[in-house]
C-alpha cells in the first residue's frame, strides 16, 4: 500500500466525496480553493464520467422526450 500523503487526501475529498455526490464543478472549485477551473476539471476528467457531460445530458433529455 502506498504511503498516504496530503494530495491523496485532497484527491479523495474532491473526487469521492464531492464529485461522486453530484456537487457542481464550480462548487468543488470553491471548496478545493482552485484558482483555475481547469484544475478542478482535471479531477472530473480522471473519473471518465460521461453522465454529466453536457452532450450526454442533452442526448439523454432528447431521448426521453422531455
Amino acid at each position: 500500500m502506498p504511503r498516504m500523503h496530503p494530495h491523496m487526501l485532497r484527491h479523495t475529498f474532491v473526487t469521492t466525496t464531492m464529485l461522486d455526490a453530484g456537487v457542481s464543478l464550480r462548487d468543488v472549485q470553491i471548496a478545493a480553493r482552485h484558482a483555475d477551473p481547469r484544475t478542478t476539471m482535471r479531477y472530473d476528467r480522471v473519473r471518465k464520467n460521461l453522465d454529466r457531460h453536457p452532450n450526454y445530458i442533452v442526448a439523454a433529455c432528447m431521448a426521453s422526450g422531455t
